[in-house]
């Protein structure tokens, strides 16, 4: 697997998510509680950037139609047996590097 590093630690703000290109995937950053987690960027349903949704409780709200998906793993809280893309992360010193099969 190789990591890419996307940003800083302190580069996405608490509660908020941002979105980076990384290889061939467009994935979105989330920190809740000074933890980062990794996911597809684009809403399964109609491509909207998950990055600029509402996060909750461990969840994005797709700021289009309201999807909620896990930033754990990815899966949508409807049916958890759908899932969008996530991706390991690991902090190196102060980068934040996202992992690519």
């Amino acid at each position: 697997m190789e990591f890419v590093t996307v940003a800083k630690i302190g580069d996405i703000p608490e509660g908020q998510g941002e979105s980076f290109v990384v290889g061939e995937h467009l994935v979105a950053v989330f920190n809740v509680g000074g933890q980062h987690w990794a996911i597809n960027d684009l809403c399964p349903h109609m491509g909207a950037s998950l990055a600029e949704g509402d996060v909750q409780d461990g969840v994005v709200s797709c700021p289009w139609h309201g999807w909620r998906f896990r930033l754990c793993d990815g899966a949508w809280c409807d049916n958890p047996r759908i899932k969008t893309e996530s991706f390991p992360i690991r902090i190196v010193e102060d980068q934040i590097q996202i992992g690519l099969p």
